[in-house]
Parts: C-alpha cells; sequence; structure tokens
C-alpha cells in the first residue's frame, strides 16, 4: 500500500475535530422542536378551542353536524343534543358530532 492511502485509513488525532457527544442529540433537538411548534401544539389549541365550542352550546343555537344536518337545539345534556329539524323532526347526536353554529349571531352578516 502506498502512503497516501495508509494516512487515509488512520483515525484522526485525540481532541482534535472529534465533535463533542451532545453535538449529535443537537439535530434531534431540532427536529423535535419544529414538530412540536408547527405540528403538536396547533393541534392541542384547536381541539380546546373545539371542547370549549361544544361546552358553550345553549338551547336555541343553530349547528351543523359533522354529518352535514343542520338543525336548531332543543335539548342539552352533558354528553348528548336534541335536535330539531325545520320540518319539526327530533333527534338526539353526541357533542362531539356538532361541527359549527350558523346562528347570526355567532356569523353576523358582512355590510359591503
Amino acid at each position: 500500500m502506498n502512503l497516501y492511502t495508509l494516512f487515509l485509513m488512520s483515525p484522526p488525532p485525540s481532541g482534535a475535530g472529534a465533535p463533542a457527544p451532545w453535538m449529535q442529540l443537537l439535530p434531534w433537538a431540532a427536529i423535535f422542536v419544529v414538530f412540536y411548534f408547527f405540528m403538536i401544539r396547533p393541534q392541542s389549541v384547536k381541539a380546546k378551542e373545539e371542547r370549549k365550542f361544544r361546552d358553550n352550546l345553549q338551547k336555541g343555537d343553530r349547528v351543523v353536524t359533522i354529518g352535514g344536518m343542520h338543525g336548531k337545539i332543543a335539548e342539552t345534556s352533558t354528553e348528548w343534543i336534541i335536535l330539531e329539524s325545520e320540518s319539526q323532526a327530533r333527534f338526539k347526536v353526541e357533542r362531539s358530532a356538532i361541527s359549527k353554529e350558523t346562528t347570526l349571531s355567532a356569523y353576523p352578516p358582512t355590510n359591503k
């Protein structure tokens, strides 16, 4: 073998250019921070807002379910809501099935 090949195969001198062990964890920590602030935290904030919205529903509010059924809240419970449709039909749905509120107070008309 020639001298150049042996030089390339030799380990680096001790203390020269060897990265600290904690520096190897730095990219993983940065990836975790990015995932937390761009994916995990926004999801938890959105879930908290949805839970607050569903807890504040009251009798008389007009809502839409996840399945697309429109109705007015006739009765409420901690777990379910009875909706009344335009044809006076009533149906029981879980609170978690409520998607959004369509009451005029929630969405005031915009004047252009």
